[in-house]
């Protein structure tokens, strides 16, 4: 029975997403009825102490990340860097391979830095653009999008600077290039596979004679440009993020150290603050601000005209992604709390004894139950990385292998139908779950079942 109190919060969730209801609103309210259900005078106190905490602790801790990672998108879009970015990749390879293009433009911009939520809307026109031109079914766009934006460069994909990657950083002392070999042989496996879906599902829709379709909601109106920049130019901004990411980890370790003492500045009010748990989002926000100076030094003139309405448009973005991401996480909090959850996480603990496995599986569940990668990845490791932390060392597992096992498991089972950034991307495309969930669906799996085959390889090969 504690179990299902568990169970039916996450249905009705699920169903209200699926139907399209924002999650800021129905997140905290299905968190409600699984105290509800155990004990209706554990309401007030569940919603204020746990769930509203841990939605501001983790607006505290990732919303600049997520403000500057949105600004930084929109430049890349009002410059023309992205338009740069898929002409030249499409010039590369042809428009026989559409499917590629669009998955290797979106997996640039998010590895160099855009926010997985703001690569949809960036690459959304481009996309259509190009299906339509060649005769790709509309519906295989979010599939597309999905597999360049929300898999191998989001979580596997060492130095990615994707939230899903800096979270893992506060708990085990990493950054964000953990375990680099088993990051890319992950990624590159579900590139590889993922590619080799899509082609076949195109190939299979254009053998029955369907086309890209017509009477579609939210077509877009393509921008036009003065001149398109160089690609050079274009991909420089992307450079400056991956490489400012790294340098500033390294800065902030050598010069902080471990903890900052706020006494040594005269303040004597405020606890000193943990710098090893907070090296990587420092780093990959001082990468950001690198891109954001880099694509207005470079473009001012291109972008200024709408340059204030441009950023007051991602601001209103990013926000409504970190609330989102942040509703879920209180939700996942909450049901982390019920009696019903610790059940299940004891039953794990004695079925799956293995530290990474454990972790894998505990990790893809609650991002599963959340909705949400880094909502599931924070409250996983939040109430289990001690845990993980001494099991792995009692199996000689370094901190770096927690690191990506764990990052890459929050990217498994988060995109269930009430998951935020699967919400955006049909909405965006005017797409709906019934038309184009199934491929989105298809990754997930593939998703979970990497993440157990990089394990293996692990141990099978000690590689790091």
């Amino acid at each position: 029975m504690e179990i299902l109190f568990i169970l039916l919060p996450l249905v009705f969730l699920m169903l209200m997403a699926y139907r399209g209801a924002s999650v800021i609103i129905f997140a905290p309210i299905a968190a409600m009825l699984g105290v509800l259900l155990y004990n209706p005078e554990w309401v007030p106190a569940f919603f204020t102490g746990i769930f509203m905490e841990k939605l501001a602790g983790f607006v505290r801790l990732y919303l600049p990340v997520f403000l500057l990672g949105a600004i930084f998108g929109k430049l890349i879009e009002l410059s023309g860097y992205a338009r740069s970015i898929t002409r030249s990749i499409i010039h590369w390879l042809g428009e026989e391979h559409a499917i590629v293009a669009i998955v290797l433009v979106g997996a640039i911009l998010t590895y160099g830095g855009v926010s997985l939520f703001v690569v949809v809307f960036a690459l959304y026109p481009f996309a259509a653009d190009l299906f339509k031109t060649v005769q790709i079914p509309k519906r295989l766009i979010p599939g597309a999008i999905a597999l360049g934006a929300f898999t191998f460069t989001m979580d596997s994909f060492p130095g990615t600077p994707q939230i899903q990657n800096i979270i893992p950083t506060a708990f085990f002392g990493t950054d964000a290039w953990a375990a680099p070999i088993l990051g890319i042989i992950g990624g590159l496996l579900t590139f590889a596979i993922g590619i080799f879906y899509l082609n076949r599902r195109m190939r299979t829709a254009k053998r029955k004679g369907e086309r890209y379709g017509q009477n579609h909601k939210n077509e877009p109106v393509i921008a036009t440009y003065e001149s398109t920049p160089s690609i050079y130019l274009a991909v420089l901004p992307l450079l400056f993020v991956a490489v400012g990411n790294k340098l500033f980890g390294l800065l902030f370790d050598s010069y902080y150290g471990d903890v900052f003492d706020f006494s040594t500045a005269g303040v004597s009010n405020v606890n000193p603050l943990q710098v090893s748990s907070l090296a990587g989002i420092w780093a990959v926000s001082g990468g950001l601000i690198l891109g954001i100076l880099t694509v207005l030094v470079f473009s001012f003139n291109t972008v200024r005209k709408k340059l204030v309405t441009g950023i007051n448009i991602s601001v209103g973005g990013a926000l409504l992604a970190t609330l989102n991401t942040a509703s879920e996480y209180g939700f996942g909090g909450v049901i982390a709390a019920l009696p019903g959850f610790k059940v299940v996480s004891e039953g794990m603990s004695t079925v799956f004894k293995n530290p990474l496995v454990n972790e894998a599986i505990t990790t893809t569940t609650l991002a599963g139950i959340t909705g949400s990668a880094s909502g599931g990845l924070s409250i996983s490791l939040a109430t289990m990385s001690e845990k993980y932390i001494a099991m792995a060392a009692e199996a000689g597992i370094s901190h770096e292998v927690l690191h990506r096992i764990a990052s890459m498991a929050s990217g498994g089972m988060d995109t269930l139908p009430h998951n935020g950034a699967v919400i955006t991307l049909l909405a965006v495309t005017g797409l709906t779950h019934k038309e184009s969930y199934r491929d989105i669906f298809f990754f997930t799996i593939l998703k979970v079942i990497i993440v157990f085959f990089v394990i293996g390889v692990y141990y099978l090969t000690g590689w790091v």
